[in-house]
């Protein structure tokens, strides 16, 4: 009568007990033994087997021409899934920085955004940063390296700079912020122009990194660009000031009998070198938290909540 050791022991070659059947006619496949079939069992075994009822698989010599058996379904299946969730996630940010940026157009970088534009701005920033890709901006600094161009800001001190109300003649053109990694400096710019030249404020700073996302700066000096000479002066039909618009047609004859005039004194200031002034008070401090950084998109948090949305220079994501 056969016990368990005696199948364990059974030989993989031997696959019959009669010498006329050669195991090179036996079929190439796997053979279960379920000792659950066996019709001789021991009397005190036959419960707890019945009960367990193993199942162990016998792999013929001939199996092995075909080699080892894969589970290349599962394998593969385990293999691609990491690549198709990034790809997921990459598809959703791209969707939002698009969302972002749309949701930016006619705001004035924020100044004329309405209080509902400004509640979808904020959802959207905060679904980026919760998918940040560089969770350690600091660590990173040549992301961080270059010119990134204003967008969108919270920051109330900068409304009063934009608002043309002010300077009904004088627009403003630009506002960015210079990167230089290797030199741990900022320059931050508001680019002006107007009907006789464009000109520039910059204030220069030193930073150092204070942890993973965020930079104290220190302003040092302060920079007036020289004006640089339009090639002619161009002044609008109609300026809007203190909420009134003034008709500027009868002046013109004026402004085209004075222009040469005009232009010999741009002139002349175009020739001067810039104004700088020293920033060196303690109050010339301020830090930056990056929240969310890709190669063209970036996302800061300063002071008092102000947030700011820059683009990258040269990005697609900027509309001309």
């Amino acid at each position: 009568m056969a016990t368990v050791p005696q199948f364990c022991n059974f030989s993989c070659k031997n696959l019959s007990s009669n010498p006329l059947i050669s195991p090179k006619l036996a079929p190439n496949r796997s053979i279960l033994l379920h000792l659950g079939t066996i019709n001789q069992r021991p009397s005190g075994l036959t419960r707890d087997i019945a009960r367990v009822r193993p199942e162990f698989k016998i792999r013929t010599a001939l199996d092995d021409e075909w080699g080892p058996e894969k589970d290349e379904g599962s394998a593969v299946s385990v293999a691609e899934k990491p690549d198709e969730e990034s790809a997921v996630e990459v598809s959703e940010i791209a969707r939002l920085k698009k969302a972002l940026v749309d949701s930016l157009y006619g705001t004035n970088r924020g100044l004329s955004a309405t209080s509902e534009t400004r509640a979808e701005i904020v959802e959207l920033i905060t679904q980026l940063e919760s998918k940040n890709p560089t969770p350690a901006p600091t660590e990173a600094l040549s992301m961080l390296n270059g010119k990134w161009i204003l967008a969108y800001t919270s920051f109330a001190g900068l409304f009063p700079l934009l608002s043309r109300g002010n300077l009904p003649l004088v627009k403003v053109e630009e506002i960015s912020q210079t990167i230089d990694s290797e030199n741990l400096t900022v320059q931050n710019s508001v680019q002006f122009s107007g009907p006789l030249a464009t000109t520039s404020i910059s204030t220069n700073a030193k930073f150092e990194v204070r942890s993973p996302k965020r930079v104290q700066i220190k302003f040092e000096e302060g920079i007036i660009g020289t004006p640089q000479l339009t090639d002619s002066i161009v002044f609008p039909e109609n300026v809007e000031f203190l909420g009134q618009k003034i008709d500027l047609t009868p002046i013109k004859g004026l402004i085209t009998s004075v222009q040469d005039t005009a232009s010999s004194v741009a002139k002349t200031i175009s020739s001067q070198p810039p104004l700088k002034f020293s920033l060196s008070n303690s109050n010339a401090q301020s830090w930056l938290l990056t929240t969310y950084l890709d190669e063209e998109l970036r996302i800061s948090r300063g002071d008092a909540g102000s947030v700011f949305v820059l683009v990258k220079e040269g990005s697609s994501l900027i509309t001309p």
